[in-house]
């Protein structure tokens, strides 16, 4: 009865399993289980290969055609990579006879929901904001944002399930993770196809509001890249210490960050070439000794509005 046992597993040995039967070294237990791993390990590598080579290819040929843009892509692209290596799994189990995949995992999952459940609330947490993201579209690839009151700022390069990828204006990859953009306040300056932008400029309290407001003006309509409707306006915000505030608001019709960037600082320069050749003072800071003790009674000369 015994020598009949033993010779079972000879009975379902393979040809891979036999021939490492076959070594000294090796025992029949020993080498049924490695002929096992080796067809799992076979099995799957052809179906992963076979899925990435074809299928991927396939599905994300069948998305362009369809006209979606990059930001739906990317996860609909990582869900078919995943259902590839689920498939894969699945099928290679089958392959190296160790049973029905979908039982096995059923079982697996029911001992270690409540461990995973508690280690991967971050991961879930990330990875629902990931499908807000997606179906939200607070913003896109290319965007530029800002978040957390303004102290990190960048364009968008890429959108996961789990964390978002933003490069900073100082070059800088800053890998978010989604739930801190979908909790807060985030401010997406480009979603629009206009942007209005504001810049204080002081004056003197001897110099003519009327005559600055119209170079100010002036100089916004000459600029090629600042709208003409709406119009630039010009407001006085501010009455300092030594200087008067006169808020300019203009529109740009491109407001992305390198445009945003440049057409203002042009736009400045200019009002600043303006107010020299016109004789306009911008007052700078004055400080005055009391008592040893130096006091400062303004702000900077020219400084962008809040």
């Amino acid at each position: 009865m015994s020598i009949g046992v033993l010779l079972t597993p000879l009975q379902t040995l393979g040809p891979i399993g036999s021939q490492l039967e076959e070594l000294d070294f090796i025992n029949e237990p020993f080498a049924a289980g490695a002929e096992s791993a080796i067809k799992f390990v076979i099995a799957f590598a052809v179906i992963w290969f076979v899925g990435r080579t074809v299928v991927v290819p396939l599905t994300k040929r069948a998305f362009e055609n369809r006209g979606l843009d990059e930001h739906v892509q990317n996860p609909l692209l990582m869900v078919t990579k995943f259902g590839i290596g689920f498939v894969a799994v699945a099928i290679a189990f089958g392959f190296a006879d160790y049973g029905n995949f979908l039982v096995s995992m059923a079982g697996i999952a029911a001992a270690g929901a409540l461990a995973v459940g508690l280690a991967m609330q971050d991961v879930i947490s990330n990875f629902v904001a990931g499908v807000f993201i997606y179906t939200d579209k607070p913003f896109r690839i290319g965007d530029w944002i800002e978040w957390d009151d303004g102290a990190y700022s960048g364009v968008v390069e890429d959108i996961s399930l789990r964390v978002t990828r933003v490069r900073t204006f100082d070059n800088e990859l800053l890998t978010v993770p989604n739930s801190i953009l979908t909790d807060g306040v985030l401010k997406n300056p480009v979603d629009a196809d206009e942007l209005r932008l504001k810049f204080v400029f002081g004056i003197g309290y001897d110099d003519d509001i009327d005559q600055a407001t119209e170079i100010i003006v002036d100089e916004a309509e000459r600029h090629p890249d600042i709208m003409d409707d709406p119009a630039p306006s010009v407001r006085l915000t501010e009455l300092g210490s030594s200087d008067v505030g006169l808020q300019s608001r203009f529109w740009i019709a491109n407001p992305a960050r390198a445009d945003f960037v440049r057409i203002r600082g042009e736009y400045v320069t200019a009002v600043k070439r303006r107010f020299d050749e016109e004789g306009i003072d911008i007052p700078y800071p004055v400080r005055t000794l009391e008592g040893g003790l130096s006091l400062e009674r303004d702000q900077s000369i020219v400084q962008p509005a809040e």
